[in-house]
């Protein structure tokens, strides 16, 4: 079994150690998981477990069990059973033959890793073992150097990290949960949802709940905000939307800590997430009728084709920019970032709604919605031309969070 290994740090060279196929591809590592059967749980499943999860959707030749011959030839990853890896880290495990990965603790090093020639991979598993060295001509490193801290599709800048699970196995949950959870988004998810999605998250685990189970309640909740805002119900209703967002929040994160997502689950989850809010707007306007607030003869109309056309422009505003730069735009710049937080999307234009509510004017809520709409994409109008003069100035598009501190 033979694959093109990615890169992820540009300018390391291959270890004479990494065996090539005739046709130049690299050889996969094989990997060796250090037995550690009395290793607690995080997140319902065993480090080791967690390990072989990730590792399936890896480039790795195969996975090693106890007592299996050491390869011949090529080279071995060797990881401990009782740590959780960073996939950040994994990946550049697997990308840097010749490393002993290690941290400083407070009793002096701690081996993490290693990825080294099949020569040497019995010593190397000696020194993980805490019973030798580290094997001649092999570099020592951390995981913060082996790991990349941008991740791109999280949307945040973050320091890699391995975690022994022999001592605080709720402080490594949460570490995990964290790591887990995206940087850029709207003010509710990213400073409301995330203490409260966690309790959920480990209550969903003891439970038992797959992510599509809470992503199926969430749809079903969805439907019922739909029907209540169509009767004029708002704050019922509301209180159905509300919850569905927070599992929104849950369903994600549990996918992510559990490793259990799936390309069903995802296309179901996104596109719950892709299609409902505008139709929401819609039943809210309809339902304004039944509370005596009813928009003026033939407003809504209007009203409703600028919601929409506002919601699908500013979607395809995000596409294009990705399509055309490389890069989400609100991880551009700092300033894409923090609008991110407010623009037009879902839960702010559902705080709007609720302020309304409360307020006792709900038609201001839905004319607050279209103008927020209008203006959002505005600003999505104007970050494309910015970056499509830039780009014209021989200007690199990059995410700020790239060199962020």
């Amino acid at each position: 079994m033979c694959a093109k290994v990615n890169m992820p740090d540009a300018g390391l060279e291959m270890d004479a150690g990494h065996s090539m196929t005739p046709g130049g591809d690299v050889k996969p590592p094989a990997v060796y998981i250090l037995p550690a059967p009395d290793a607690p749980r995080v997140w319902g499943l065993s480090p080791a477990e967690r390990l072989r999860r990730a590792l399936a959707k890896l480039p790795v030749d195969r996975v090693l069990s106890q007592g299996d011959p050491w390869p011949e030839t090529g080279t071995v990853v060797l990881l401990r059973g009782d740590v959780v890896y960073d996939d950040s880290v994994l990946d550049g495990v697997i990308a840097r033959p010749g490393i002993a990965m290690a941290r400083t603790a407070a009793s002096g090093e701690e081996p993490l890793g290693a990825h080294v020639d099949a020569a040497s991979a019995p010593a190397a598993a000696d020194w993980l073992g805490g019973k030798g060295e580290v094997p001649q001509g092999v570099s020592r490193v951390s995981p913060e150097t082996v790991g990349q801290a941008f991740r791109g599709r999280l949307r945040k800048r973050e320091t890699p990290y391995c975690l022994p699970v022999a001592g605080d196995v709720r402080m490594v949950e949460r570490r995990m949960y964290m790591g887990a959870y995206k940087g850029v988004t709207d003010a509710i998810t990213k400073y409301v949802w995330p203490v409260p999605a966690m309790w959920a998250t480990r209550l969903c685990v003891r439970l038992g709940l797959r992510p599509n189970a809470v992503t199926s309640v969430g749809a079903v909740l969805m439907l019922l905000a739909l029907w209540l805002f169509w009767r004029g119900d708002y704050g019922w209703g509301l209180l159905a939307a509300w919850i569905m967002t927070f599992l929104d929040t849950v369903d994600g994160k549990l996918a992510r800590v559990t490793m259990t997502s799936s390309p069903l689950g995802n296309v179901f989850d996104h596109g719950i997430d892709l299609v409902h809010p505008p139709f929401w707007y819609l039943a809210w306007g309809i339902g304004l009728s039944q509370v005596g607030l009813g928009l003026p003869a033939g407003s809504l109309t209007p009203l409703m084709v600028v919601i929409f056309g506002g919601y699908i422009l500013g979607r395809l505003c995000e596409g294009y920019f990705s399509r055309r730069f490389g890069l989400e735009v609100h991880i551009w710049r700092r300033f894409d970032s923090v609008f991110r937080l407010i623009t037009a999307r879902r839960n702010p234009n559902m705080v709007m709604l609720t302020l309304a509510w409360l307020l006792g004017r709900p038609d201001l809520g839905l004319i607050a919605v279209a103008a927020w709409t209008v203006l959002s994409d505005g600003v999505h109008l104007v970050q494309i031309l910015q970056a499509e003069i830039a780009k014209a100035r021989g200007v690199r598009i990059a995410s700020w969070l790239r060199s962020a501190t």
